[in-house]
């Protein structure tokens, strides 16, 4: 399993390595229609798609097609259990229809990316080596492999764009993939095996470091 999983996101992060400014968007979506259903967005996500709470994330710059994925998510399933589970989100989500999640994820696409400081300038060197090698011992693959070198995702294969997320919000993400509470990386398991192979310090300095990426 620790081979698969450095094997899968170099193949997939490698080989269909794209930003979203080099790329027509990946989903039939009206931005001009986005910008108008964002308005109840903006309460927390901010008027330009970057929230000031860094417990909620920011959403400018997003590749369309993580977030449409992620919206589904958060819609309960045919057993009433969802792959996120969040009470507001959840709420929100069972409003929205295919054609208003495809509307909203290509107008956040369009905005400017978020822009941030690391959250703590002496867990750089850790979150560094973790970002760009990974952690062999423990079966880790670098988070570049498939986020690129610079965070900015890989929207073919709907890996996200981390660059300037709030740490906070980066940290809690990946230990709800450690304990499971988050499932959304479907059947590959990917960042759930990940995640529960990191420390909670190791965490910590991923999420700081990814906050400062540009």
């Amino acid at each position: 399993m620790k081979s698969n999983i450095v094997q899968i996101c170099v193949l997939a992060g490698f080989g269909l390595l794209a930003s979203v400014s080099q790329a027509e968007s990946l989903v039939n979506g009206n931005p001009e229609a986005g910008k108008t259903k964002s308005v109840t967005c903006s309460a927390c996500h901010g008027t330009e798609g970057n929230s000031m709470s860094p417990a909620w994330p920011n959403l400018a710059g997003q590749a369309a097609s993580y977030t449409v994925a992620q919206l589904k998510a958060f819609k309960p399933v045919a057993d009433g259990k969802a792959l996120r589970s969040d009470p507001l989100m959840t709420a929100q989500a069972m409003l929205l229809s295919e054609q208003d999640m495809n509307d909203l994820a290509v107008y956040f696409e369009t905005l400017p990316k978020a822009s941030q400081a690391v959250a703590n300038s002496e867990l750089i060197a850790t979150g560094e080596a973790l970002w760009r090698g990974g952690n062999a011992k423990k079966g880790v693959a670098a988070c570049m492999a498939c986020h690129g070198p610079d965070g900015r995702g890989n929207p073919a294969a709907a890996y996200p764009l981390l660059a300037g997320q709030h740490a906070t919000y980066t940290s809690k993400q990946l230990n709800d993939y450690a304990s499971g509470a988050r499932q959304s990386d479907g059947k590959t398991r990917i960042m759930r095996d990940i995640a529960e192979r990191l420390s909670p310090d190791e965490i910590k300095a991923l999420a700081s470091y990814i906050q400062g990426l540009k």
